[in-house]
């Protein structure tokens, strides 16, 4: 068990709420990180089919058992529970009262805004972030192992094999989990999509050729991205939405959660077959998008993410909107600078009025541009 970034932030948030909400993958090890931080607490799964049944049958039986709270993991699975969990939370007269953690934002978050709205504090626990997995005794060398082993904690606090275990993950989890929330009965169909998607990471979203690929129709695509979304396999980045000149790009960027999983979906079988893979470029975008996702997210920091491109291609990869300032940030797989990749930040500046930027890339030689911008190694990030 190692210390995740996320658990100030989640002590934080207990004096300030009656009851707390942690939402997040499968396997990201919310269970694990509710039960380390609130150790006190009684801890009961909804996955378990006894506490399930009882839960639905007598809501109120069910939580009385609880009287100074509980962690009731994998809420979703009895969605008419927060009604009762309503008139406790109201009544209650501290604060970190329940610890609700689930796996579904759709299904969560629908619930919430109708019985929990402006009682309980949401945060999302990610799979782990480069320093989390820094803690564990055997870690990644490369750029290249890092993106393939992916992030999920059982990979490295088990030591699995990353092609074994994704596998595995989109059988048990994703096949499994994310269909039955739309009632998706074409196994191999959705399987596909999930690839078609996995294919096109770190490009602008594109429904109608998704959905020629694919053999499905547009509504269809826009159903099951909302399903994956939902789930957290996919995260959809938008572009920046103010009126900086020529910006013309509406559609967002499409992004795993996970490289790993990607790199499954793509029938990436190792690190060697990555490193000459057309997607690597993609995948190490991700992996860096992805990266600063999870330092936002532990942090509980306001800071907006978006990604910004002109009506000639010029892209900057990741917009960090800081409320009173942007910092504009290029991702390069490349293990040698090139003073090409300081140009699109240096356009944006223009239109924006930033003041500086972040290059991040594979070397190792780091260093701030005349024009303030700073060229930093990943690793450093």
């Amino acid at each position: 068990m190692i210390d995740r970034d996320i658990e100030k932030l989640l002590l934080e948030c207990a004096t300030q709420f009656r009851s707390l909400v942690v939402l997040g993958p499968r396997q990201s090890g919310k269970s694990t990180l509710v039960k380390k931080v609130f150790d006190k607490k009684p801890y009961v799964s909804l996955e378990n089919p006894d506490e399930r049944q009882l839960a639905d049958a007598d809501p109120l039986a069910f939580l009385n058992r609880f009287p100074k709270g509980a962690i009731l993991d994998e809420v979703q699975r009895v969605p008419h529970l927060f009604n009762y969990l309503q008139q406790i939370i109201d009544d209650a007269d501290t604060d970190g009262l329940f610890i609700l953690t689930g796996s579904n934002n759709f299904m969560l978050q629908n619930n919430i805004s109708q019985s929990l709205a402006g009682r309980v504090g949401i945060l999302d626990l990610l799979p782990l972030s480069v320093k989390e997995i820094n803690r564990f005794d055997a870690v990644p060398i490369t750029l290249n192992d890092f993106v393939f082993q992916g992030t999920y904690p059982e990979i490295y606090h088990k030591k699995r094999k990353a092609n074994l275990w994704y596998a595995s993950y989109i059988r048990t989890y994703i096949e499994r989990d994310v269909r039955q929330i739309k009632n998706i009965e074409d196994t191999l169909l959705f399987t596909k999509f999930l690839r078609i998607c996995a294919g096109r990471t770190g490009q602008l979203l594109n429904i109608s050729a998704i959905s020629n690929e694919c053999g499905i129709d547009s509504r269809t695509v826009n159903s099951w991205l909302s399903v994956l979304e939902s789930s957290y396999v996919v995260k959809l980045l938008l572009p920046y939405h103010s009126s900086f000149n020529k910006r013309i790009v509406k559609s967002p960027k499409l992004y795993f959660y996970d490289t790993g999983l990607a790199c499954s979906l793509l029938n990436i079988k190792d690190t060697n077959e990555l490193a000459y893979s057309h997607f690597r470029g993609s995948l190490v975008e991700n992996f860096m998008v992805m990266e600063i996702v999870k330092q936002v997210a532990n942090t509980g920091s306001t800071d907006a993410l978006y990604f910004w491109r002109d009506s000639n291609d010029v892209e900057v990869d990741l917009i960090i909107d800081k409320g009173n300032t942007f910092i504009p940030v290029e991702i390069k797989s490349a293990s040698t600078f090139n003073m090409d990749f300081l140009k699109a930040i240096e356009k944006f500046k223009v239109f924006s009025g930033a003041q500086n930027g972040w290059v991040i890339y594979d070397g190792e030689m780091e260093f701030t541009s005349k024009q303030g911008i700073e060229v930093k190694n990943w690793r450093n990030l």
